[in-house]
């Protein structure tokens, strides 16, 4: 079968990512001990970024609190018309290409002042000029839908979660040791989906609505990522035959009830699929991607990678040219228009 050729770049960067993962925690562990000497003295850390950026940023925002810092994450383009009054604060910018447009202008208008932090894998771009920069490794990112560099974008996070006194030795031994998991019968119910739900608890709904993204992106549906609570807060009604309902379940808060919401899907005649890092036993009805047992952000390191490769597969068999976009780019510059 021949591939389009943005389906062809998604699997370069996949085929990479976990290489230049573990290149970039080496690359910047020198750097971290100053960045988290600032957070650690202000004490409140605000999380900025758009798109996979942004969700990245929310994956690890929870971590950030577990280390005691005060920590949220917003929106780029909506922070910028209704910031927060902490003039202290820690900012950290995120963007892949570092050239965004909502990086270039919250660049031109920030106060100098204020230790600002940029996660770029540009070390060229304008974000990683104007900041403290920790550049991943690898180069810029070519295929459309984020990939590598969610997960790179992670190991920065990382390192500086391990300067702040987490013990990431977790997830750089995933780094180390890449999840394998048969996928084959959820791309086939994904592929068979018209609108799809991504559902998680806790500090894995940044990795839910990273997945969502790049799904609607790539099989140009609706695809919504929602906390456990919110889904059947109303978003139940909308499931029927041709949904996609894609729950990732963990152990203790980021497992919560998932297996009740499996089987309440289950009894609607829908099947869900269950990404399922517990250790638990598997939820009857569902089908199921076993996954090591682990936690925290090496359940996002763990789990992010394996859900990416079902979706491409599954994008690939729902459009001819997937990852070829219509009407984006992968560089937005709509604010600094």
């Amino acid at each position: 079968m021949a591939h389009s050729k943005g389906f062809l770049q998604l699997a370069a960067e996949t085929d990479r990512q976990f290489a230049d993962a573990r290149a970039t925690w080496d690359a910047i562990r020198p750097s971290a001990a100053e960045h988290a000497a600032r957070i650690r003295e202000s004490g409140r850390l605000v999380l900025l970024g758009m798109g996979g950026s942004h969700w990245i940023n929310r994956a690890a925002e929870p971590h950030y609190r577990a280390a005691g810092i005060d920590a949220t994450a917003h929106v780029l383009s909506e922070y910028m018309r209704a910031p927060l009054p902490v003039a202290d604060a820690v900012r950290i910018v995120t963007s892949q290409s570092g050239a965004s447009g909502e990086a270039v202008r919250y660049l031109q208008g920030r106060d100098n002042a204020i230790w600002t932090i940029g996660m770029t894998l540009d070390p060229a771009s304008p974000l990683a000029r104007g900041t403290h920069a920790m550049v991943g490794a690898g180069g810029v990112e070519i295929a459309y839908a984020a990939t590598r560099s969610l997960l790179v974008t992670l190991a920065m996070h990382a390192v500086l979660l391990d300067a702040l006194g987490l013990d990431m030795s977790g997830f750089r031994a995933v780094l180390d040791n890449p999840a394998e998991a048969d996928t084959g019968d959820a791309e086939d119910l994904i592929a068979g989906s018209q609108n799809a739900v991504l559902v998680a608890r806790g500090a894995m709904q940044g990795v839910a609505d990273a997945a969502a993204l790049s799904f609607m992106e790539l099989a140009r549906i609706p695809v919504l990522g929602l906390e456990a609570g919110q889904f059947r807060h109303g978003p139940f009604e909308m499931i029927d035959g041709e949904t996609a309902v894609i729950f990732l379940r963990g152990a203790g808060d980021e497992g919560d009830n998932i297996d009740g919401l499996s089987r309440e899907c289950s009894d609607a005649g829908v099947r869900p699929v269950v990404f399922d890092f517990s250790g638990e036993t598997a939820i009857a009805g569902a089908i199921t991607v076993r996954l090591p047992a682990v936690h925290g952000l090496a359940a996002a390191a763990t789990v992010l990678p394996v859900l990416q490769r079902a979706i491409i597969a599954a994008s690939d068999r729902m459009v001819p040219d997937v990852g070829m976009p219509i009407r984006s780019r992968k560089v937005t510059s709509g604010e600094a228009a």
